[in-house]
């Protein structure tokens, strides 16, 4: 072996193997080819049972890659003996302790890829390294699989759910997390009732331990967990309906008095200029529009109401107890309805029969804030891949992203 070939082997670590050729071409990149056969001054052992062996039933040259060397990517063309193992009784691929078996990339290389796959999008990794990305999926989703263990559900006392954009089209996946210890417990493609029952299957007879479930007011979800966990209190977010009221009671109110006053067009100006004003928290209003709020309130019954009994709403979630909450709400309710605001009217009744997840706001203080910050890194997570068309590797990103931490 040349001086040459003895400096390549010594940086490069391939124990059980010796250079006998290597060559560089300049590139761009540039790369090196190097040349390797076993070492006949080590015994070689069966891969199976790790028997040593000298006798070789057959050899075949394989071309993997390695981590680079210096500015150069690097190959090698790998002189592979299957060894014939009296105690397995037949030909064994000879054991290689840096190359596992049908791999094209060397095992430190693996690691590498996948210890960047969790802070760079697989497009930049391979790239990055000069591989195909299918491999550097490959090797990431083989890691995730291999690393995330079962779900353990024992302890799990109160659960949280929400929905996330899948695709583009109205496509939805749900993720159901344990809040106390930010640990995602289970991701599935869907929003419906069915959807989500594969979760409570898994949960099984674990079911009865639920104590809560806090989510928006979501129809499906809120179902499933009654059906599922009857005993389990339902929390309602307060953002969510708050958010629900604005769009479909304060906004409309302001749409139908702008409409209202065609015929007087500078106060239908300001009721059409006014959107972002109503929608804002008062308190966050700035000492220059404080006055124009007021002299729009003052000047328009229906926003007036719309815009009191939202305040008025969010002190449903402010109840020292159940019994005051459910007085709170029944006084909202009856409120609404005697508004003469036909917006406000509407979803005073379709609110009704959601009351029960805003009075189990006095029982358990819970709210979806921390499932919404989750979410964006969800978003994160799907914006760094571009999409992901694997949806099983997407939702084990998710997960090895949340592993959660002690109660």
């Amino acid at each position: 072996m040349s001086g040459s070939d003895g400096l390549i082997e010594a940086l490069g670590g391939w124990p059980g193997f010796r250079v006998v050729g290597f060559e560089r071409t300049p590139g761009p990149p540039p790369e090196i080819r190097i040349q390797l056969e076993p070492d006949e001054a080590i015994p070689w052992h069966c891969s199976q049972c790790g028997t040593p062996t000298r006798q070789v039933h057959e050899r075949t040259v394989r071309e993997v890659r390695d981590l680079p060397l210096f500015d150069a990517r690097t190959s090698l063309q790998v002189t592979v003996f299957r060894v014939w193992c009296d105690r397995c009784g037949g030909p064994k691929r000879m054991a290689i302790d840096w190359l596992d078996e049908h791999q094209r990339v060397t095992r430190r290389l693996a690691e590498s890829i996948i210890a960047l796959c969790a802070l760079l999008p697989i497009q930049h990794v391979a790239r990055y390294y000069g591989v195909h990305w299918h491999t550097v999926k490959r090797l990431d989703k083989r890691a995730l699989v291999a690393r995330l263990a079962p779900v353990d559900f024992a302890g799990v006392r109160i659960i949280g759910l929400d929905e996330f954009a899948l695709h583009k089209g109205h496509r939805y996946a749900t993720v159901v997390v344990e809040p106390a210890t930010r640990r995602v417990l289970w991701v599935g493609a869907g929003r419906g009732r069915a959807d989500i029952r594969p979760f409570f299957e898994q949960l099984g007879a674990q079911c009865q331990q639920i104590e809560a479930a806090v989510m928006d007011m979501h129809s499906a979800f809120a179902l499933e967990v009654r059906a599922r966990c009857p005993q389990a209190t339902i929390v309602f977010d307060l953002f969510h309906v708050v958010a629900k009221y604005s769009r479909e009671v304060l906004d409309r109110v302001r749409v139908d008095e702008a409409n209202r006053l065609r015929s007087a067009q500078p106060a239908r100006r300001v009721v059409k200029s006014a959107k972002w004003l109503l929608l804002r928290n008062r308190d966050t209003v700035e000492a220059r529009d404080q006055v124009r709020l007021d002299e729009l309130l003052a000047a328009n019954q229906p926003i007036l109401a719309a815009y009191v009994l939202r305040e008025e709403l969010k002190s449903l979630w402010r109840a020292s107890d159940t019994a005051q909450a459910e007085r709170r709400c029944q006084g909202w309710i009856d409120q609404a309805l005697a508004s003469g605001v036909a917006a406000l009217q509407r979803f005073a009744e379709r609110l009704r029969p959601y009351l029960h997840g805003i009075i189990g706001h006095a029982r358990y203080r819970l709210h979806t804030g921390l499932i919404e910050g989750m979410n964006n890194r969800i978003k994160v997570i799907k914006r760094m891949a571009y999409g992901y068309r694997d949806e099983e590797y997407f939702f084990l990103k998710i997960r090895a992203a949340f592993p959660g931490h002690a109660r």
